[in-house]
């Protein structure tokens, strides 16, 4: 961190233009006006202190990439502001500058937490020298701690498989707002995971050694679903032979997660609204309220913004649980995490079906390229779920290290061809993929070498070196059209 008071992230430190931004702490004019002069000519932000309650002031309100301080003013001494700047703030440079050059001094400043130390008159080019090799090394030192920072909160989430920049930014957004009390509302389709992410947030939150509750709505019938919830008394309905906890209670302290909120009916709902708003709730059956402390997290699949114009979902309570939105991309658009989810997969079921093992507990199976490649090209309707299933599959039916296309379902198998979206002159998409690209130039070098061998595919495999299954396999995955001989 580059400031004195509060840890940013780079990008907010500095406009692009500046070198960065230095704070001159000084009484005197002359000082501050040729200071001022000399870095901003040099592309330093400056800002200005005539003593140093003005600038202990500006430290409040501001975030410096270094300080150049005169150690005699007339409010305070230079040593002074240096103690109050380093009992909160132990990062940023501070330059003493004085025009009593003594060793005593210098060695006592540098005690208490200067940076370097210069005397009146400075020499400009040194002073300057110094500048920039104190605030690149900040820098580095800063940006290492981000790095650092990140990959611990990335690698903090052993149960979340991700490479994608979009699904990294969702981890770092995750590890944001897991420590507050906000309403959460993760979006997504039908296995993307949000369940996983619900348990990350609970996980990394204060009340991580408290009940995580999940509530599969849409799996209970409606009419129970309120009891489930929020439990009843003795007697409440017909079968109500003993009082009952429901889920909010059992919840208490910790969080509870609410799949499909968007099947829930109106009327509980409207129990829900006033849980997040009152922190109460009254059971089926009693006229008494009962208190709680609950985190929540909401999850849905479907557009709560079309269920609240149907008139299907209160407006209130969607505001209520979208305080923060977690929209969670499908494995369709984040194709980059596919080799990685493989991996994670084929380690789960080696180790559950005690098969194909290394001596670390890790999986030795690999796909074959083609078998992989159609794991690349399959659109995923199932998301991350499907996938899962196809690995474990695969798993159970390998017989060797090297898994074939063949041990896929036949549900994908049936549907790799390859869809290639163009324009209307037959070029590529403007926004194609990256898999639509290789996806098309595989397909041309094909045609080419089938037209070059007058179709015949044994010829175009022994030209390519390849299997004439695997050619087999291309020609259809690619939609190719095979002509006649001689046509």
């Amino acid at each position: 961190m580059a400031g004195t008071l509060v840890s940013l992230p780079p990008d907010v430190l500095e406009p692009e233009s500046a070198r960065g931004r230095i704070l001159v702490i000084d009484d005197e004019p002359d000082i501050r006006e040729s200071l001022e002069a000399l870095l901003s000519a040099e592309g330093y932000q400056v800002d200005l202190a005539g003593n140093a309650t003005e600038g202990l002031n500006r430290l409040e309100s501001g975030i410096y990439d270094l300080i150049l301080l005169d150690l005699m003013m007339p409010d305070k001494s230079g040593m002074q502001v240096l103690g109050e700047v380093r009992s909160r703030d132990r990062e940023t440079p501070i330059f003493m500058i004085t025009a009593y050059g003594s060793i005593e001094v210098a060695v006592e400043a540098l005690k208490h937490g200067a940076s370097d130390y210069f005397s009146k008159p400075w020499d400009n080019e040194k002073l300057l020298i110094e500048i920039e090799r104190m605030i690149s090394k900040r820098r580095l030192e800063r940006e290492n701690t981000e790095l650092k920072r990140a990959l611990r909160e990335r690698s903090s989430f052993p149960n979340i498989v991700a490479k994608s920049d979009r699904m990294l930014k969702i981890l770092d957004l995750v590890g944001q707002v897991a420590q507050s009390r906000a309403t959460i509302l993760i979006t997504g389709e039908t296995g993307t995971g949000k369940e996983l992410i619900a348990n990350a947030i609970h996980a990394h939150s204060a009340r991580a050694d408290q009940p995580f509750v999940p509530v599969h709505s849409g799996s209970v019938p409606p009419d129970l679903l309120e009891s489930t919830l929020f439990g009843h008394t003795k007697g409440a309905f017909t079968g109500a032979t003993a009082a009952h906890k429901g889920y909010f209670e059992t919840a208490h302290r910790g969080t509870i997660f609410l799949d499909e909120i968007g099947t829930i009916s109106v009327e509980t709902q409207t129990k829900l609204l006033r849980v997040i708003q009152e922190r109460e709730f009254m059971p089926l059956g009693s006229v008494e309220t009962v208190k709680v402390d609950v985190r929540i997290v909401a999850a849905t699949n479907a557009d709560l913004k079309k269920l609240v114009e149907e008139g299907k979902f209160r407006e209130d309570l969607y505001y209520r649980l979208n305080v923060i939105n977690l929209a969670i991309p499908p494995l369709r658009e984040r194709k980059e995490d596919i080799p990685a989810l493989v991996e994670h997969f084929f380690t789960k079921y080696c180790r559950e079906n005690e098969k194909f093992l290394d001596e670390h507990g890790r999986s030795r199976l690999t796909f074959e390229p083609e078998a992989m490649q159609i794991l690349l090209d399959h659109t995923w309707p199932g998301n991350v779920r499907e996938l899962e299933n196809a690995v474990e599959r695969a798993v159970v039916l390998a017989t060797g290290l090297t898994v074939p296309a063949d041990k896929l379902p036949e549900s994908l198998l049936e549907s790799r061809g390859l869809r290639v979206r163009r324009d209307e002159s037959g070029g590529l998409a403007a926004d194609a993929s990256l898999f639509e690209v290789l996806a098309d130039y595989e397909r041309r070098l094909i045609v080419e070498k089938l037209e070059a061998c007058d179709w015949s595919q044994t010829a175009a495999a022994e030209a390519f070196r390849i299997p004439l299954s695997t050619l087999n396999q291309k020609i259809k995955r690619l939609s190719i059209e095979i002509r006649k001989r001689g046509a």
